[in-house]
């Protein structure tokens, strides 16, 4: 992947720098943010300028938009080439078309695509139309058990991918089926990415979209979502992943030189870094200030 700018981050505990390093994939075009492509060019730009920018990862767009974002892109700042992950399908051979054009370039390097299968032919006919010279994430279903799809996605050495959340409170997968998605991925080794509901560190009821009227419903942490991965990864009870998923109280953790530490359980550095070597790779938010504001009001990160 072409790197964004990563400024050192001195004052944040190693564990936890461990976990954020070029975390976020940026998805502002997305709702609930839903920005027109050149507020998302102009606010991934800032960011990548920011003392932040470590946290950052790959742009998310519609493959039927990379040429609107390669304009868009043009007009800004003097940058080494954005790296962007591609949403893909069900147009497979019209978009492998777009993404070709941009395996390289000045502006943008496609290097990660996304789509989604709900059977694993489906994830024979993507291939099929795109090969497999990019990293490929599969957004699977989860309300039943995932595992012979994500059989299939590990066997074809592609990657996993959870929807989180969404703008409405039926989008939110329930706590057991995040952590049996995450148990079928570490039994088949199977890196993994999330999307959706994502914007605050801790579990709990928040806002479902932007506006002043919206409804309320619980939303996972991220935070919570890899300690929780962690957890699966080291062997713990599904039940106390679950409830480490679900935790609401910033109290409830530490970072310190040991690792992460929630509620008399430690999880070692380690094995955060092997997580997002090898495990969690990244999640998707349409706002990148969002979660590292939240962070910094928790005292996790430095004001």
């Amino acid at each position: 992947m072409t790197a964004a700018p990563t400024p050192t981050a001195p004052e944040v505990a190693a564990p936890l720098r461990a976990l954020l390093a070029g975390l976020i994939d940026y998805a502002g075009l997305f709702p609930p943010a839903a920005l027109s492509m050149t507020d998302a060019v102009a606010e991934y730009a800032r960011q990548r300028r920011s003392a932040d920018a470590w946290v950052l990862g790959r742009f998310v767009v519609p493959a039927a938009r990379l040429e609107e974002l390669a304009a868009a892109r043009r007009s800004g700042v003097a940058d080494l080439p954005w790296p962007v992950s591609a949403l893909v399908g069900p147009g497979w051979r019209e978009d492998s078309g777009r993404i070709a054009k941009w395996s390289g370039g000045a502006e943008l390097v496609v290097d990660a695509l996304e789509f989604r299968a709900t059977h694993p032919g489906e994830v024979d006919t993507a291939l099929a139309a795109l090969g497999r010279s990019r990293v490929s994430y599969v957004e699977v279903p989860v309300a039943d058990d995932p595992g012979v799809l994500l059989g299939h996605v590990a066997r074809l050495g592609l990657r996993a991918k959870i929807r989180t959340g969404g703008v409405t409170g039926e989008q939110f997968p329930s706590a057991a089926n995040v952590v049996r998605f995450m148990e079928r991925c570490r039994e088949l080794a199977l890196p993994f990415k999330a999307t959706a509901g994502l914007h605050h560190p801790l579990t709990g009821e928040y806002r479902l979209t932007y506006e002043p009227d919206s409804a309320k419903a619980p939303m996972f942490g991220f935070l919570t979502l890899l300690a929780a991965a962690a957890a699966v990864a080291l062997g713990w009870r599904s039940d106390e992943a679950v409830r480490l998923l679900e935790e609401q109280s910033g109290d409830a953790f530490r970072f310190d030189t040991a690792g992460l530490h929630w509620r008399g359980r430690t999880i070692p550095e380690a094995s955060l870094l092997e997580l997002r070597e090898a495990g969690a790779i990244a999640f998707g938010s349409c706002s990148f200030s969002e979660p590292l504001t939240d962070l910094r009001a928790l005292g996790y990160l430095p004001a």
